[in-house]
């Protein structure tokens, strides 16, 4: 599907650019927070771009980004985050190995 409003939010080869301000985002325009959770939903999953499609490849990466999806737990065991995170994403890209 074509959604020209997320190129609103693309400027100079960066993601999630305020297009009023012209600043970088704390987080996706289009993550939400489930009500009364500590959860976060994409509001356009099946129109979302490659690029989160993709994402994320290793729970060192998340650590990096701050996603909002990663748990205390994930990071006192980042082989066995990394297995689960593997078979969330397998229809979306080829699994990563810890070494």
């Amino acid at each position: 599907m074509y959604r020209p409003d997320l190129f609103r939010y693309v400027r100079d080869g960066k993601i999630w650019i305020n297009p009023y301000t012209k600043k970088q985002l704390e987080r996706c325009p289009w993550l939400q927070r489930v009500p009364n959770q500590d959860k976060y939903t994409c509001a356009i999953y099946f129109d979302r771009p490659d690029d989160c499609k993709f994402y994320p490849v290793t729970i060192a990466q998340m650590a990096e980004d701050g996603c909002e999806m990663l748990e205390a737990k994930d990071l006192t065991k980042p082989k066995q985050a990394q297995k689960t995170l593997n078979m969330i994403m397998i229809d979306s890209r080829p699994s990563y190995e810890l070494d």
